[in-house]
C-alpha cells in the first residue's frame, strides 16, 4: 500500500484549485516522490510542440498536468460523497488484507481500487 491516500484508478473530486475546484475525475497516475497526481480532464495545459518529421508534425497540444494530492479527495463508492480515508484488516479466503475505509459518519464503506495494469 503506497503512502498517500490516493491510488491510481480511484474517482477524486478537486477541492481547491481556481477553475477545477468541484470537478470530478480519475487518477491517471501517481507520483510518490513529488506527492502529485494526474487526474483525467483536470488542470489542462497546452504545451507547444516543435516538429520532428513528418509522423510528428508538431503544435499546440493540450493533456493534463499534475496537481498536489492535498487538493484532491477520494469519492466513496457507496455514498458518493468525497471522503477521508482511514485504514482497517480484513480477512478474506483466511488472508489478512489491509483495505481503505470511508471515514463518513454513517458509511464506513471499504474503497478498493482495480488496477488496470494488473
Amino acid at each position: 500500500m503506497s503512502g498517500l491516500h490516493v491510488k491510481k484508478g480511484d474517482n477524486v473530486m478537486v477541492i481547491t484549485g481556481g477553475s477545477d475546484k468541484g470537478l470530478k475525475g480519475k487518477v491517471l497516475s501517481v507520483d510518490l516522490d513529488n506527492d502529485r497526481v494526474v487526474v483525467e480532464g483536470i488542470n489542462k495545459i497546452k504545451k507547444h510542440q516543435k516538429p520532428k518529421g513528418q509522423k510528428d508534425p508538431g503544435g499546440i497540444i493540450v493533456k493534463e498536468a499534475p496537481i498536489h494530492v492535498s487538493n484532491v479527495m477520494v469519492i466513496c463508492p457507496k455514498c458518493k460523497k468525497p471522503t477521508r480515508t482511514g485504514s482497517a484488516t480484513i480477512e478474506e479466503n483466511g488472508k489478512k488484507i489491509k483495505v481503505r475505509v470511508c471515514k463518513q459518519e454513517k458509511c464506513g464503506a471499504y474503497i478498493k481500487t482495480i488496477d488496470a495494469t494488473k
